[in-house]
């Protein structure tokens, strides 16, 4: 239990920032001290990613205060580390080199593999020592997205961080890995008196994890260092300015058809039957739905899954000839096979298009095809020649959804399709696919909230924890509890 009166490690009051005419911060309070896990809640756009980059020196503030006090090492400022939602590892160095690399010369400069993989191993092994031992010299670019972000978290360890701020940690983790990861951050904070801002959308791993919280609104704190027991989630909803209205699922469980439109067989003689229409959910450990999802969209040199439908190979030789055989794909990394950085919304947007339609030629009409997407997603741009990174975290998966709004898809496949969106946007993205599905598209979606399986699939499809087909959850099984059981995974 935090002490009250203990000096804060970070406090900051009044404080805004402006990018032209637009004002992102209007005036924020944020207090932070030593030994807690406070929850920084808002919905997209709320100014959660701004006063994070001010708060970690990346861009200066317009106005206001900000006063820090280092517990180890009074008179100095704390070390802050940032894992952000987009991950910054280095694909081609090792685990060690990526940890390695922010201690410059004292590592670097000494020519020491040695002394650069012990600093390695001590700062990973206390998140993961089975990662630790076996994958320290393999390049980063082998990791898993959440194997890749443990790396990241101990890389800020290894720089003697004080305050470490995560930034949808648990998308990309099971519920069993999210559960071994929060033992090990309550480990740090007892341990080692870290403080802990975790930002995240998921209001049952907020109640689990986190002891106070403030809350952003158009760039206001609408709530300031309160303990969320004190807040109901109906009113943490309401304070964000967000609704929680859920929509009927578009078809009933138990008027499934017996059509089979399309037919996946995979290993162990397991096979998926899918009617047109069909919302199908994926569950358990990544690599089960991975290996189907790779081969569905083109992803894999030797795919263990095979497809049976009209007009379609048993597989396909690249994601470009997926896409023209009308499998559309949204990646759960949205920055490395997502969105297109470098390039404005209006091409992001009608990349699938192009696609599908084999031109390079930019087509006079898509700048109006593209604005009627955009609005019809009400996606917040300034201008449809901005880059995404312009755009929140929420309104880049919009961005990702529109690619495919319009098109005659005969499977669209979802990877955590809701990551780090706001309540709001969640339900928007709910409606927009079950759109999709009553246009006779057959969805498959993987997730790691098995709750957002259960509100929004006709059927779901078990994988255990090796990866292997574990077969549809029966009616009478369709709750979490059901799920765990099949996937042999806590709920």
């Amino acid at each position: 239990m935090r002490d009250a009166r203990a000096t804060p490690l970070l406090a900051a009051r009044d404080v805004q920032k402006s990018y032209g005419a637009t004002h992102v911060l209007r005036g924020v309070d944020f207090t932070l001290r030593a030994g807690e896990i406070h929850a920084l809640l808002g919905g997209n756009g709320a100014g959660k990613s701004t006063l994070i980059r001010i708060l970690t020196g990346k861009i200066p503030r317009d106005a206001g205060e900000i006063t820090t006090a280092s517990h180890r090492r009074p008179g100095t400022d704390p070390v802050i580390a940032v894992v952000h939602q987009e991950l910054a590892l280095l694909p081609n160095l090792t685990v060690a080199e990526n940890i390695g690399i922010v201690h410059g010369r004292r590592v670097f400069g000494l020519h020491s593999p040695a002394r650069q993989a012990q600093i390695a191993f001590d700062a990973l092994r206390v998140l993961d020592a089975d990662l630790a031992t076996r994958a320290l010299h393999l390049p980063a670019s082998g990791l898993s997205l959440h194997e890749a972000q443990i790396v990241e978290i101990a890389r800020a360890l290894s720089i003697g961080a004080e305050v470490l701020l995560l930034d949808e940690p648990t998308a990309n983790l099971t519920a069993q890995e999210t559960a071994l990861f929060f033992g090990v951050l309550r480990k740090l904070v007892a341990d080692q008196g870290i403080a802990i801002v975790f930002v995240s959308h998921r209001m049952k791993e907020i109640r689990q994890l986190c002891d106070r919280c403030t809350i952003l609104r158009d760039g206001r704190s609408v709530v300031e260092d309160r303990s969320l027991s004190d807040l109901s989630d109906a009113e943490i909803v309401a304070q964000m300015g967000q609704s929680d209205r859920r929509e009927p699922v578009a078809a009933t469980r138990a008027q499934m058809s017996d059509q089979r439109d399309v037919v996946l067989a995979g290993p162990d003689g397991a096979e998926i039957a899918l009617a047109a229409g069909t919302i199908l959910g994926l569950a358990g450990a990544p690599t089960g739905p991975m290996a189907l999802i790779t081969a569905l969209t083109g992803g894999a040199r030797h795919p263990q899954w095979r497809i049976t439908a009209e007009g379609m190979p048993s597989s396909f030789s690249s994601p470009g000839t997926a896409v023209k055989h009308g499998i559309g794909y949204i990646s759960g990394d949205r920055a490395g096979k997502g969105v297109l950085a470098d390039l404005p919304i209006l091409d992001n947007v009608m990349a699938a298009r192009r696609i599908r339609q084999g031109r390079h030629v930019i087509h006079a009409k898509e700048l109006v095809d593209c604005a009627a997407l955009v609005g019809s997603l009400k996606l917040k741009a300034a201008s449809l020649h901005d880059l995404p990174r312009t755009l929140s975290g929420g309104n880049q998966q919009k961005l990702l959804v529109a690619r495919w709004l319009g098109l005659p898809l005969r499977v669209l496949v979802l990877e955590e399709p809701t990551r780090g969106v706001d309540i709001g946007t969640k339900r928007d993205i709910y409606g927009l696919i079950r759109q999709m599905a009553a246009t006779g598209a057959i969805v498959i979606w993987w997730s790691t909230e098995n709750a957002e399986l259960l509100e929004l699939c006709d059927r779901i499809f078990a994988f255990d924890t090796q990866g292997r087909p574990a077969g549809d959850l029966s009616a009478d099984r369709f709750t979490e509890e059901g799920i765990a059981e099949r996937t042999g995974m806590a709920a």
